[in-house]
């Protein structure tokens, strides 16, 4: 997976030079290798340095539709979504769930036929009771 993802940057670096990083809210599709799925989608998420801004937040909801917009462009019935953006991120936790739903439930709400399940993946406890109360 990692030389996967090398190759691609390698790519995306020769089209647009050398110092080129990933914008947060993209989506990339590869295998899933020694994991269990077929595939994984990787998105760059928000880093907050100081204050939470607008901007922030809308590149936080960007990851989730592009996350969505690949699953059903590649027939992806299944999505498991990690906390995106917070831990050494910074992005606070209960702003990042209220996010994740509100994006998750705006983008079933035209293509809930797609999927079977989505699954929003804590490690924290606070993150679990947030995600309960929300969900």
């Amino acid at each position: 997976m990692r030389e996967e993802c090398s190759q691609y940057m390698d790519r995306r670096r020769a089209q647009y030079g050398k110092d080129y990083e990933e914008p947060n809210g993209q989506a990339l599709l590869t295998a899933g290798y020694n994991l269990p799925a077929e595939h994984v989608i990787h998105t760059v998420g928000p880093i907050v340095y100081g204050k939470l801004t607008e901007d922030l937040k809308e590149d936080l909801r960007n990851c989730y539709k592009n996350v969505l917009k690949c699953c059903v462009e590649h027939g992806i019935r299944f999505v498991a979504f990690c906390c995106i953006s917070t831990g050494e991120f910074h992005f606070p936790n209960d702003e990042a769930a209220r996010i994740a739903v509100e994006e998750v439930r705006k983008f079933l709400e035209k293509h809930e036929e797609n999927f079977d399940r989505i699954l929003f993946n804590v490690f924290k406890d606070v993150d679990r009771a947030l995600y309960q109360e929300l969900v």
